[in-house]
């Protein structure tokens, strides 16, 4: 065992004597002689490890030199011929005679430009095959068409396509008569669009339901259709303060109006705020006004309930008021007696015949009001007409007006200015203002053409879930 660990002990110091590593520290190892560290071959981490090893280095570098050398060079330049890689240099060429320049010359025709051999492929690699230039549409359809072809020659028979065509040239068509200019200056006019039209002859007398869907004759349309949905203009004209080369008064009149348009805008905002804003501390909730909000409506207040409204009166005895005598009632679950019957039917006849008195009374002076219901049915009629006519012209500016057709409501487009100091001075440094197919689509939208809209949000369905592959996690350790 000694010996073992002897010989084994000068083993490794030869080995260690030969190998020209020099440690900083003392407990230093060489690398060449750790252990190689072992690991999965098949994940991609094992390869990225063996391509950096100098081995796989070596490798690799040759591997492409070859793949360069046979992309240039058309091979290995350690296979190829002396008289590819070399020339012999013989020094100045002697100038030929003429003849045999005149046929160096046209040997040189025949040969090729150094510039076409240059562009020629060298390459041993072939080219990748183009899979979508040999493919052709419906393949299967045009050979299984030419196989029926060739199954009818065989049998004598042609294909319809062609024995139509044959038919056609045995019976070709009867040549048209030309007309001459004289025979068409001879043709009566006619308005088109009037009733005696001759090309609508042919329809008279026939059913119109018939006409119609047979697609003959037109469908009327509605007269809604002829009809502008607005009578705004479809283009509008640009306020003057808005040209390129503005007056003062003009520019600051349009300054002025998108100054109030911002004024209202800020007013509406600030109003919602103040709607959202907390209350101030001396105005906010405390247990009792909660308390008493609460108990609104639960408590019964009974002051002055019991107190009688009148002084209090016998049940047959007639009150002081009036001649009037008040109906006598009897006591619930008692009968009345004929006494209190024939009095009720008194009260009801006199109540009958005083209110027939006062009707004819109120006639007899009607007689005498007729002036004044005149003057107060034409006083109806001037307000009446005066309210038609206000609703007539409330009409027509609301004809203008955009109208609601969907769930939004329109909104009027920024008013595109620019202030003093953005003005320029040359057309070279006009800055454009404003976007021509959004005032196309706003102008639809006033129109009345197409309701307003907003862009539509995108709004996922499902949750998204995240998951982290095998292979990126394998590269990641």
């Amino acid at each position: 065992m000694a010996a073992a660990a002897e010989s084994g002990g000068a083993r490794r110091s030869k080995k260690e004597a030969g190998s020209g590593f020099l440690g900083l520290r003392p407990t230093s190892v060489d690398p060449a002689l750790r252990r190689r560290r072992r690991g999965p071959r098949n994940k991609k981490r094992g390869w990225r490890r063996l391509a950096q090893e100098p081995l796989g280095l070596e490798v690799d570098q040759y591997l492409e030199d070859v793949r360069l050398q046979e992309r240039t060079s058309g091979g290995l330049v350690s296979e190829a011929p002396d008289e590819k890689l070399f020339f012999l240099d013989t020094g100045p060429q002697k100038k030929e005679p003429l003849k045999n320049r005149v046929k160096s010359r046209k040997s040189l025709l025949k040969k090729p430009l150094r510039a076409d051999l240059i562009l020629e492929n060298t390459s041993k690699i072939p080219a990748p095959k183009d899979v979508l230039a040999h493919q052709v549409p419906n393949a299967r359809r045009l050979r299984r068409k030419e196989e029926l072809w060739a199954r009818l020659a065989q049998q004598g028979q042609l294909p319809g396509d062609v024995r139509r065509a044959q038919a056609r040239l045995c019976r070709p068509p009867a040549p048209q008569a030309e007309t001459s200019p004289q025979e068409v200056a001879q043709r009566p006019f006619y308005d088109l669009w009037a009733q005696d039209n001759p090309l609508d002859q042919p329809l008279v007398g026939q059913d119109p339901f018939f006409l119609e869907q047979t697609k003959k004759k037109a469908v009327k349309r509605p007269p809604r259709l002829h009809v502008k949905p607005s009578a705004a203009p479809a283009v509008e004209v640009t306020p003057a303060g808005a040209s390129y080369n503005p007056t003062f008064e003009d520019h600051q009149s349009l300054l002025l109006a998108a100054h109030e348009v911002e004024l209202q805008r800020q007013k509406e905002t600030e109003k919602v705020e103040r709607q959202l804003a907390l209350p101030p501390a001396e105005q906010a909730a405390t247990p009792e006004t909660t308390f008493q909000e609460m108990c609104q409506g639960l408590l019964e207040e009974s002051d002055g309930e019991a107190e009688p409204k009148g002084p209090l009166q016998e049940p047959g005895e007639p009150s002081d008021g009036g001649a009037e005598t008040a109906p006598i009632r009897s006591a619930p679950g008692e009968r009345k007696t004929e006494q209190q019957r024939r009095r009720e039917k008194a009260a009801r006849i006199l109540r009958r015949q005083q209110a027939a008195v006062r009707a004819a009374r109120l006639r007899h002076q009607e007689l005498f009001r007729l002036r004044g219901i005149r003057a107060a049915v034409a006083q109806w009629l001037v307000e009446r007409a005066r309210r038609r006519e206000l609703r007539k012209q409330r009409r027509l500016a609301l004809d203008n007006q955009p109208r609601r057709l969907g769930r939004l409501k329109y909104q009027a487009p920024d008013i595109d200015v620019q202030l003093s100091s953005e003005l320029c001075d040359s057309l070279r440094t006009l800055k454009p203002e404003g976007n021509i197919l959004r005032d196309r689509f706003k102008s639809f939208q006033r129109r009345n053409m197409i309701e307003p809209r907003e862009r539509a949000k995108f709004k996922r369905k499902y949750k998204v879930k995240l998951v982290e592959k095998r292979a990126y996690r394998e590269i990641q350790l």
